[in-house]
């Protein structure tokens, strides 16, 4: 059992839960929580660990006997050191990075794509990607100045849909859009300059959602590529909507008319 904070293993974890640079170099990430633990593909489990009071309550004892990673058992005092909750759940494990090309998002059957433009916050992102499984998107594309998927507040906020939806890091978003434009994939900016509502346009074709960043939105560069620009209705004083809450009712509109078919709508 691991008992100590000086434990190499134990040091490691904290830097993983710290410092994106690390995570990058080790191309692991680190998961709390019997669901993101045990719902990790098995071939991207690394290791996991276990407090010594989960340990011994032995409620997933079945699920741990069948996780092929290495388990480790580490005392109440130091599995609380190493928690980014304030209510440690008593089991973490570390995973490998999963990795996807942009053709991996692209080449789907009526592809329904999320582009995302500097989001800051990863409760925000780790939303997106959850819901965005849920309305079933082709996948998410993101630049590098948003925040990083691996952050731990955004893979708890994903609840398992990290390991589903497929996600590209453009080192350029202009490149990357011109692609989805090349694919014949229309784009949609939600845009405080917007004159069609966003239940609007059709959606049964291919098409993705261009979203921006919380504060300044999108920028113009990003904008100026979309084939329309969209918005969502307010009523009172509200100018606009969180930037997940936004991206939700333009995933779920297009879920809708796909599942309805364009014809019926109103």
């Amino acid at each position: 059992m691991i008992s100590s904070t000086s434990n190499q293993q134990i040091k490691n974890i904290q830097n993983l839960m710290k410092k994106a640079k690390e995570r990058k170099k080790q191309n692991v990430f680190i998961v709390e929580g019997p669901k993101m633990c045990f719902e990790a593909p098995h071939k991207l489990l690394k290791a996991v660990y276990v407090s010594e009071s989960f340990y011994k309550e032995n409620r997933y004892a079945k699920e741990l006997n069948s996780v092929e990673a290495v388990t480790e058992v580490v005392s109440d005092q130091v599995f609380k050191t190493i928690s980014d909750t304030q209510t440690p759940q008593g089991i973490m494990a570390i995973v490998q990075m999963p990795e996807y090309k942009l053709e991996d998002v692209i080449n789907k059957e009526q592809p329904h794509i999320l582009i995302l433009e500097s989001i800051q916050d990863p409760g925000n992102l780790g939303t997106m990607i959850r819901t965005g499984e849920g309305a079933g998107i082709s996948g998410i594309i993101m630049n590098k100045t948003t925040v990083d998927i691996f952050n731990p507040k955004t893979v708890r906020a994903t609840m398992g849909s990290l390991y589903r939806v497929p996600f590209f890091i453009a080192e350029d978003l202009t490149e990357a859009i011109a692609k989805l434009k090349e694919n014949g994939i229309r784009l949609y900016a939600a845009h405080l300059k917007g004159k069609m509502s966003y239940d609007k346009p059709d959606y049964t074709k291919p098409c993705g959602f261009l979203i921006g960043n919380e504060g300044n939105g999108l920028s113009d560069e990003i904008a100026d590529l979309a084939d329309n620009y969209i918005k969502i209705p307010m009523a009172g004083k509200v100018e606009s909507l969180n930037a997940a809450i936004s991206a939700t009712l333009l995933m779920y509109e297009c879920s809708r008319q796909r599942r309805r078919g364009h014809e019926d709508l109103v």
